[in-house]
């Protein structure tokens, strides 16, 4: 393996070595976020600005059937807008339209942009301040990158909410506020306001939210809570505006949602015996739903490939709470400060490697014989051929796995392929 040690924190221990990887890469592009994106921010529409594989990828991505009317869809650019022969503000302004006039009920439209409209420097940033002023402020336009070039899929998310993050209104109060950033689904986003509300932290506002029209005001008393390991741009943006980060594990599992909680609640100056009070049944309820799977996970080995830059905390997850050992983690991008409260909690005499250069990393996952390996649809398919069992990176983004009621659901996704292993006696093929 051709690897380089990279820069940490300060706070990194010194057996916590993350190895740098460059080459040949496979993940999806950053279009996927918007299934998520789409189905949590209710008000808007995702405009791709691209050409038709991009219409393709996301609509095989969502799996949304021919008679379906979701809220995104795909301005094509075609031979002539390539080529530089036709005017394609022309045409956007025309798509547009299309979609106010049959969804007159939208209040924001994302210009996204893919590596067709970049590769001719469609100039979208202007496109949505020009659009805006057509429409006279009764339409939010904004644009953000969704392109898959040298990006993985999580940063279309990261992209997006940091286009945002300039329109969130000043908050020159002086009472400290709590803002949870990173999509999570409307069930999580009301177990975690019921459980702040208990701890006395009433100020809570989520990033996104349902409408994007309801943005939360941002200041010094802002107190930044990342739900998401993806969001470093977006947290970078956020800062700027005055907000300050809480480092903290991300809530995957019952040990992880229990010290995101608490690390919140310090920041708040909330005591210890109140956090114990109202964290202590939720952690127990996670713990006995993890118990069962804890039983099929333990002592099982796993690999993951870096896809969607939550290989780290799962990593962590995975060892500590279910009992695997992790032979080799790849994640695309390690964001030391982001992880700066993660990477205490990890195992050590692991692999550690940041970036991917697919064609060694294959050869490695050979040679280990995992039990499990957590990769991108691209790559599971192959491997599972070989006899080798697989977990979808890209499902983990599609399924409610933060908190302490989904701790048993997220350990039921890892140990459901190795349940049909079982059953199907595929273990024979390899």
């Amino acid at each position: 393996m051709t690897v380089e040690v990279i820069a940490a924190s300060t706070s990194t221990p010194e057996r916590f070595q993350p190895l740098q990887e460059r080459g040949q890469r496979a993940v999806f592009c950053g279009l996927t976020s918007i299934i998520w994106l789409h189905r949590k921010i209710q008000d808007a529409f995702f405009l791709v600005v691209g050409s038709r594989t991009c219409a393709h990828l996301i609509q095989s991505a969502a799996g949304v059937m021919i008679f379906a009317e979701p809220r995104f869809g795909t301005a094509v650019l075609g031979d002539r807008d390539l080529a530089g022969m036709a005017d394609c503000n022309d045409e956007l302004d025309r798509v547009v339209a299309q979609v106010l006039e049959r969804r007159p009920e939208l209040k924001s439209i994302f210009l996204v942009g893919s590596c067709p409209s970049e590769v001719i420097k469609l100039d979208l940033d202007n496109a949505a301040g020009r659009l805006s002023r057509a429409y006279d402020g009764q339409v939010r336009f904004v644009s953000y990158s969704g392109s898959g070039i040298e990006t993985t899929f999580t940063q279309g998310e990261d992209n997006c909410l940091a286009s945002l993050a300039a329109d969130l209104p000043a908050d020159a109060g002086t009472e400290d506020r709590l803002l949870v950033v990173g999509t999570v689904p409307d069930i999580v986003e009301d177990q975690f306001r019921r459980l702040f509300t208990q701890l006395g932290i009433e100020r809570v506002d989520f990033f996104p939210g349902s409408q994007s029209t309801d943005l939360p005001s941002i200041g010094g008393n802002t107190r930044l809570l990342l739900a998401q390991p993806f969001l470093g741009e977006t947290l970078r943006a956020l800062e700027a505006r005055g907000g300050a980060l809480i480092s903290a594990p991300f809530p995957l599992g019952a040990e992880g949602s229990d010290a995101w909680f608490r690390a919140a609640a310090d920041a708040f100056g909330i005591d210890a015996q109140t956090q114990a009070t109202v964290l202590s049944a939720p952690r127990l309820r996670a713990e006995a739903a993890l118990g069962k799977y804890r039983e099929e996970l333990a002592g099982k080995s796993f690999t993951m490939l870096p896809d969607s830059q939550l290989e780290i905390p799962l990593a962590r997850f995975l060892a500590r709470e279910c009992g695997m050992t992790a032979r080799e983690v790849g994640t695309p991008y390690f964001d030391a400060r982001v992880m700066d409260a993660e990477v205490p909690l990890l195992p050590s005499g692991v692999d550690w490697v940041e970036g991917q250069d697919l064609d060694p990393a294959l050869d490695r996952v050979r040679a280990i014989r995992p039990d499990l390996t957590v990769c991108g649809l691209g790559i599971a398919n192959p491997l599972e051929a070989e006899g080798l069992r697989t977990k979808w990176s890209i499902e983990l983004l599609f399924t409610p796995i933060q908190g302490f009621e989904q701790a048993g659901d997220l350990a039921e996704l890892f140990a459901r392929p190795l349940r049909r292993e079982r059953a199907l006696e595929v273990g024979s093929w390899s």
